[in-house]
C-alpha cells in the first residue's frame, strides 16, 4: 500500500503542494568548446549542479517506478557515444524502506565519442537531452527534459 501511495505522489506531483516548490533545481554549467580531429576519440564532460536539499535519481534507480537520469545525444559529427555517470550515493528517505540511488550537489556526466573519419572540419554543435526528476525528502517535482548543447571544432 505504501508503494502504491508513493507511486501516486510521484506520478501526480502537482496535486501535493508542488506549486510552492522551485522548478529549476538542476542546472548545467556552460559547455566549453570541444576540439577534435577526424577519426579521433574525444571526451565531453557536462557539469551538473543540483540545488541543496534536492536530489535526482541516478541513472540506475533501485525501484522501477523511479525516473532515472538519462542523457541522450542526437546524431552528428561525433558517433558511438558512451555515457558514464558518477557513482551514485545511497540515501535513505522517509518514503522508502530501502536506500535510494541518487545524485546530489555537483557532479559530472562524461561522454566519450568517436569523431567520424568523414567529419567536415569546422565548427559544429553537439546536441542532446538530459531527462530527470528532482525530488526533496517529501515530494518530487514534475519530470523535466532540458536541451544540452556543446560547441565542437573539428580540425584536420
Amino acid at each position: 500500500m505504501k508503494r502504491f501511495i508513493l507511486s501516486i505522489c510521484l506520478l501526480v506531483p502537482g496535486a501535493f503542494g508542488q506549486d510552492s516548490l522551485p522548478q529549476n533545481v538542476l542546472k548545467l554549467a556552460p559547455a566549453t568548446t570541444v576540439s577534435a580531429k577526424s577519426g579521433a576519440t574525444v571526451q565531453v564532460a557536462l557539469s551538473v549542479q543540483v540545488d541543496a536539499g534536492f536530489h535526482v535519481n541516478s541513472n540506475t534507480p533501485a525501484d522501477s517506478y523511479l525516473i532515472p537520469l538519462r542523457l541522450t545525444w542526437a546524431p552528428g559529427p561525433f558517433e558511438s557515444p558512451t555515457v558514464t555517470f558518477p557513482k551514485p550515493q545511497k540515501e535513505r528517505y522517509p518514503f522508502s524502506t530501502k536506500p535510494v540511488s541518487v545524485f546530489t550537489g555537483n557532479f559530472d556526466i562524461v561522454t566519450r565519442f568517436k569523431v567520424s573519419p568523414s567529419a567536415t572540419p569546422g565548427s559544429s554543435v553537439l546536441t542532446g537531452k538530459l531527462h530527470y526528476q528532482a525530488c526533496n525528502d517529501r515530494t518530487c517535482l514534475t519530470p523535466k527534459t532540458i536541451g544540452v548543447t556543446v560547441p565542437v571544432q573539428v580540425v584536420k
